[in-house]
């Protein structure tokens, strides 16, 4: 089965990077459907490291506030909300639950540090993509931006925890007057190989 055109064009085609945002509130019910539909995409042996954290007060905002580069402050602190895209390192103490087909599962992850690290990284960022094509999906626009300091967002806001940041996401409604121009993208013959 496909989905039609104004569907691929509001996930990809039409959808644009926002850094200016409509003041329009994004309700939490909207936030669980998004949680809903973003956790159902693939990860390896279901492992489902992401953790999210929307940041919707300005109370929350000013805490990620000192961790910002000076070109994300503006944007980040008027989206209504702004997600904080993790992982939990240790996600493999949930696959007896999340994988549990496989009794050695949470073996593969728990002895092998650098296997876990990566796992962790690669499939969090994986479900960090589903977020932003679920928001969009859900009629939400997307600012997914770097240029924060990671250590400054772990120790403010996952200490306790053990999350590790991996990117931000703003969302909301965005302003069409805050967009740049479409920037252009590499063709097939640029970024694929046949063989």
């Amino acid at each position: 089965m496909t989905i039609d055109d104004a569907a691929l064009d509001t996930l990809f085609r039409s959808a644009r990077t926002h850094n200016k945002w409509r003041d329009e509130p994004v309700s939490d019910d909207t936030l669980r459907a998004l949680y809903d539909l973003l956790k159902w995409g693939p990860t390896s042996a279901n492992s489902s490291p992401a953790r999210f954290l929307f940041l919707r007060s300005k109370e929350a905002k000013e805490r990620l506030r000192p961790a910002l580069s000076p070109g994300n402050i503006e944007k980040t602190m008027l989206a209504p909300v702004t997600v904080i895209v993790a992982y939990e390192p240790k996600f493999f103490d949930q696959l007896p639950r999340l994988f549990p087909h496989d009794a050695e599962a949470r073996s593969w992850f728990a002895d092998n540090e650098s296997f876990a690290a990566e796992t962790a990284f690669r499939n969090g960022s994986l479900q960090g993509a589903y977020l932003i094509l679920a928001a969009r999906a859900l009629g939400l626009d997307c600012g997914p931006m770097s240029g924060f300091d990671k250590a400054k967002v772990d120790e403010e806001f996952f200490a306790y925890r053990g999350w590790k940041s991996n990117f931000l996401c703003n969302l909301g409604h965005g302003d069409p007057e805050g967009l740049f121009e479409r920037s252009p993208r590499l063709e097939f013959e640029e970024a694929c190989e046949l063989l």
